[in-house]
């Protein structure tokens, strides 16, 4: 049906067919393409790609949809070898004409998006696509020259996958770079933790030390403190509380 509509039908259904396969391709909407999204050129005009999708390191592949089918529908429902012979070929120069309009848009001066490495021309319909390259064989290769990329539904889905590969595997290794980072902060936290221990158990000891040090002071020499506050308390002091006996045993007082 959209081969017999006019080129507002025919434009929207590309777009729909290029919708359809943007969900199926495991791409993120918004994330890792961006559809009628306004960019600015360095020369501060605007332009509006129909699809944007983006690719690792900051890279970034343009799709276009606008291709006209209208030679080609006529093509298709000519009953005349001749009729049908001459809209191809005015399809094949749609096609052609379309390369050099998208070629001269310069999509590789969008601000904002990184560098684009190609603009994906696509064909909705595979046979508009497959009966244009047979014709036409270096058809594929001057859009090339342009880095234009001729695609059909297939080709682009097939595309697009690879792209969403490709994410994978940069989230895989941004995740493995993250895991190191993570592990060396965490064996550093370790080490410290070690060290603080060790420093504490040092603090320990010299406390413990210095704990015996001055008990032995306490009970130890002439005139200790204890043997000195027991000869107090027998002079007749009546204390609330009494030091304990293994205590005062041990303290020395040598005459």
């Amino acid at each position: 049906q959209a081969l017999k509509g006019d080129s507002k039908v025919q434009g929207n259904w590309g777009e729909l067919v290029l919708e359809s396969i943007l969900e199926s391709s495991g791409l993120r909407k918004g994330e890792e393409y961006l559809v009628q999204d306004s960019h600015t050129l360095v020369d501060g005009s605007r332009l509006q790609p129909d699809v944007v999708v983006k690719l690792p390191e900051g890279r970034s592949l343009v799709v276009d949809s606008k291709v006209s089918i209208t030679a080609y529908s006529r093509h298709a429902q000519s009953t005349d070898p001749i009729e049908a012979e001459q809209e191809l070929n005015a399809h094949i120069q749609s096609l052609r004409q379309h390369i050099q309009g998208l070629s001269s848009k310069n999509y590789s001066a969008l601000y904002g998006i990184g560098s684009v490495d190609f603009v994906l021309m696509f064909v909705p319909i595979e046979p508009a696509f497959l009966s244009a390259l047979k014709t036409a064989p270096n058809l594929y290769q001057e859009a090339l020259a342009k880095n234009i990329v001729l695609v059909c539904p297939s080709t682009l889905m097939a595309t697009l996958r690879t792209v969403a590969h490709l994410w994978r595997q940069d989230h895989q290794n941004r995740n493995a770079l993250e895991i190191a980072k993570q592990c060396g902060t965490l064996y550093d936290k370790f080490v410290g933790f070690v060290d603080d221990l060790e420093k504490l158990g040092q603090r320990l000891d010299q406390a413990q030390t210095s704990y015996h040090d001055a008990f032995n002071k306490l009970k130890s020499g002439k005139g200790n403190l204890i043997r000195t506050a027991e000869k107090v308390r027998e002079l007749g002091v009546k204390p609330s509380k009494n030091l304990s006996a293994p205590l005062i045993e041990s303290s020395e007082d040598p005459e």
